[in-house]
């Protein structure tokens, strides 16, 4: 039976799916099924003609006049044999507990389904409609009305008679029914009524709109929302109308309640049916088409739509075309709709099929999303609602996304998607990299492989690392560089390099990669052979990092070849390791890289390499002159006879003045200078460092008899030199260029000497005066003299003890103090008196005395 109704449900899933459009893209809102098992026995002899649901079962009403309850699943739990002929309404309370049936011979039952309670009556005509009242499992609601011709309410009265009472009569037949809370909706073939039970007075009529349709082929549909809201649909008219309360000032003869209809709008097609859905419709219509055959209208298949209602209009959510059986021999009024309040389940009966219309759930929509290839929202929505779907797996949704861009032929964004998807899996990791591998893309998947947490087996890694070494050198070489050295086997792979390496010996990828692979295997020598040959850049980093100083002991030459400043550094920095005589034994046969590193050593240190420094007075003289002035000024252990010699025999003027100068030969210097330099300036500028009256008279004697240098000794001998000496031994008639302007420059400077003079000697005698008047001011104050203060002399307390006797006390301004009789007397006729103390290191003022008498 279970197989059964799952194709029964497959089958009509299929059906379904035809009537849709294939390139429509808009998901439905809506899942259908066949309602099978007894049902389908049912239908296979039988025809449905009516139906109600309850939350706990299902009652179906046949042609043949039975009443069958079912469960959920459609299988038959009781069975009713009612009339010989057709079923045309039955009505449960909300219990459940009580059932009202009606059929065409004008039968009518009210019974208990748990209960002896019964009632029977059959009246002359057919009976269309019966409605129990909602609460009638209670005593004092035993009330039902019944529709023919009339509207009819039986109550139960006094010793359990039914007392019947017309509600309503002479609009043709009650053609439907709902009885919700205290309000009766009923439907004839004028339009739709509502009956307040408690005033038992009618609050409405809404007339029909299409007075041209049959009612009896067009039935009209109604529906409550809720207990103040009816849903009435006739042919193709959709009506909402609200039950509202009269004010008190506006009753006078009327119902104290009234409807207003808050919305109203045509549909495209004759309603068969109504249900609400939240604030929406659901909408069974019955259609007509014109057949692309025979031109002829024929019965199509009835349409579920999901309308959102406006106040004059709607807007369709959704609409699906519906595969019933036998939808080609249906009128209007075959089919109709049911619906489960609180589960928004809805029964879309026809005589042929029941099918069961469900709100689709998120599995549902995962379906749909697959099915329309759309995997990586279907991935989005599993994610969210993973705690709520029953059906789907994440796991398995993403590996169907994967395996659908790899059929695109999307081979990045699929293996960029494994690393999301296969997680920590390392058993699904390596089922993806062998399969990326069957078509040739293991380059794809290279990127996104897992390195840490999880690792794969080194022969995934290894695997992709030949793809590379097959194809692509540099790929490999990146791919090397990124990988931890322990995910694969390292010497499997340094042979495989060594392989390629005999084809192509120089190719510096291969040979760059072998070097990393020797680092992570730690076979530094061989790395640093290998970035020594291709001067590598990373060769400092791999000696720094890995200590290998001992390697590069008699491979100073190939470190400064690449890179002179760098490897000095390195060396320098690392003096403890190689030592800086090593360097020098290894630069012997290279000067020029033996100066290199000397001169850096000298900058940072002038005494590490002084035993050097005699060897750096030719290598600066042969490769850097413009430093070997101030490495000889710096210097204080180059010897200054070879310096001198080796300048000498160079020409090195500037280097040999300095040298002489400071060997004292300063004569020599200057003459050098005039001589060779021919440059006045820096003639003067030596006198002046020198500063040796000597040399001026040389300069002046070389000068007398050159006019320009006399132009240029005018200029500048003014503030060393009086420029009277030089002047006087000017011969007459020599014609001196701007001799005007150094004459003036010379009394300028005079002038100026003779203000600085005025303006230091008003400050002197201004801050003398300040300080004397300090001193007076200091030293007329009084000096405190008591008992803790002694005699330098004796030693003794200054005060003596008996105040009463007369004593004499000498007190000094530098606070030394004396007994008149202890103090010693001066051997100087001068009336000032100076104290010992100071005098004997120093006369100065405040050590005069002040006499203190008694």
């Amino acid at each position: 039976m279970a197989e059964a109704e799952e194709k029964e449900t497959r089958s009509y899933e299929e059906s379904t799916d035809e009537s849709e459009e294939d390139e429509s893209e808009e998901e439905p809102k809506l899942k259908y099924e066949r309602l099978s098992n007894g049902v389908t026995e049912i239908l296979q002899k039988d025809a449905a003609s009516c139906m109600t649901v309850h939350e706990k079962f299902l009652a179906l009403g046949t042609h043949y006049g039975k009443v069958y309850l079912l469960d959920v699943q459609g299988n038959i739990t009781q069975k009713f044999d009612v009339s010989p002929v057709k079923i045309n309404q039955i009505s449960l309370d909300e219990s459940g507990e009580h059932m009202g049936v009606c059929s065409e011979d004008g039968k009518v039952q009210v019974f208990g389904l748990y209960s002896a309670e019964e009632f029977h009556e059959t009246f002359d005509c057919p009976i269309k409609i019966v409605a129990v009242h909602p609460h009638f499992v209670r005593s004092h609601f035993k009330q039902f009305v019944t529709g023919g011709k009339k509207l009819l309410l039986y109550e139960r009265g006094w010793m359990n008679r039914w007392k019947p009472s017309v509600l309503h009569e002479g609009e043709g037949n009650i053609r439907n029914v709902k009885w919700r809370g205290h309000l009766i909706a009923w439907a004839n073939n004028m339009g739709v009524k509502i009956l307040d039970m408690i005033s038992k007075q009618r609050i409405t009529n809404v007339p029909r709109d299409d007075i041209s349709l049959r009612p009896d082929m067009y039935p009209c549909s109604l529906c409550w929302k809720d207990n103040l809201t009816l849903i009435i649909g006739w042919g193709n008219s959709v009506k909402i109308c609200s039950v509202k309360e009269r004010h008190a000032s506006e009753m006078r003869d009327l119902p104290n309640r009234y409807v207003e209809i808050v919305f109203q709008f045509e549909t495209e097609f004759h309603i068969s049916g109504l249900a609400p859905l939240c604030d929406q419709l659901v909408v069974l219509s019955y259609v007509k088409e014109i057949s692309e055959k025979t031109e002829v209208e024929c019965c199509a298949r009835p349409r579920l739509d999901i309308v959102q209602p406006l106040p004059e209009s709607c807007e369709e959510i959704s609409s699906d075309a519906l595969t019933v059986r036998g939808f080609q021999e249906n009128e209007c009024r075959d089919y109709h709709l049911e619906h489960l309040e609180g589960e928004s389940l809805f029964y879309i009966i026809s005589p042929r099929d029941v099918v069961v219309a469900k709100e689709r759930d998120q599995d549902d929509h995962i379906d749909w999303l697959l099915e329309k290839k759309k995997y990586e929202e279907a991935l989005m929505a599993a994610e969210i609602s993973q705690k709520t779907i029953k059906k789907h797996k994440i796991l398995d949704i993403g590996l169907a996304y994967i395996n659908h861009l790899v059929e695109k032929g999307e081979y990045d964004l699929a293996a960029r998607k494994c690393q999301k998807i296969l997680g920590k899996n390392t058993d699904l990791w390596e089922f993806e990299v062998y399969k990326f591998k069957e078509i040739e893309q293991l380059k794809a998947i290279s990127r996104y492989l897992p390195r840490r947490d999880p690792v794969l087996k080194p022969l995934i890694y290894e695997m992709v690392l030949h793809e590379f070494l097959e194809s692509d050198y540099e790929g490999f070489a990146t791919l090397i560089k990124e990988w931890p050295g322990d995910l694969y086997n390292n010497t499997i792979i340094v042979q495989a390099v060594m392989d390629h390496l005999k084809k192509d010996p120089q190719n510096r990828t291969l040979l760059r990669t072998l070097a990393e692979l020797y680092t992570y295997d730690q076979r530094y020598g061989r790395a640093l052979e290998i970035y020594l040959t291709l001067r590598h850049k990373d060769v400092f980093q791999l000696i720094h990092k890995h200590n290998l100083f001992s390697s590069i002991r008699d491979k100073i030459v190939l470190l400064m070849d690449f890179d002179a400043e760098k490897a000095v550094d390195m060396l320098l920095d690392n003096e403890d390791k190689i030592s800086i005589d090593r360097v020098v034994e290894e630069l012997e046969n290279r000067p020029e890289l033996q100066h290199v590193y000397l001169h850096k050593l000298f900058k940072r240190d002038h005494h590490k390499g002084q035993r050097y420094h005699e060897k750096q007075i030719s290598l600066y003289a042969e490769y850097d002159r413009p430093n070997l002035l101030p490495f000889l000024r710096d210097s204080t252990h180059c010897p200054l006879e070879k310096a001198l010699e080796i300048c000498q025999q160079r020409n090195f003027v500037e280097e040999t003045v300095y040298l002489l100068s400071r060997m004292g030969n300063s004569r020599s210097a200057l003459k050098m200078i005039m001589e060779d330099l021919h440059n006045v300036d820096k003639a003067i500028e030596f006198a002046k460092e020198q500063d040796d009256g000597e040399l001026w008279e040389d300069l002046i004697l070389y000068s007398i008899d050159k006019p320009p240098f006399i132009t240029g000794l005018l200029n500048n001998i003014g503030t060393h030199v009086d420029p009277i000496l030089l002047i006087h031994r000017i011969k007459e008639g020599m014609e001196i260029p701007n001799l005007r302007d150094s004459l003036v420059k010379i009394l300028q400077d005079y002038n100026l000497q003779i203000l600085l003079r005025e303006g230091c000697k008003k400050i002197l005698v201004a801050d003398s005066l300040s300080l004397l008047r300090k001193m007076h001011r200091t030293q007329m104050k009084g000096v405190l003299v008591d008992e803790e203060n002694i005699c330098e002399s004796c030693l003794s307390p200054i005060l003596p003890s008996d105040a009463s006797k007369s004593f004499n006390v000498v007190v000094f301004h530098c606070r030394h103090m004396f007994h008149k009789e202890c103090f010693p007397v001066s051997n100087t006729i001068s009336p000032v008196q100076f104290c010992n103390i100071c005098s004997a290191k120093h006369r100065g003022p405040g050590s005069t005395i002040l006499e203190m008498k008694k």
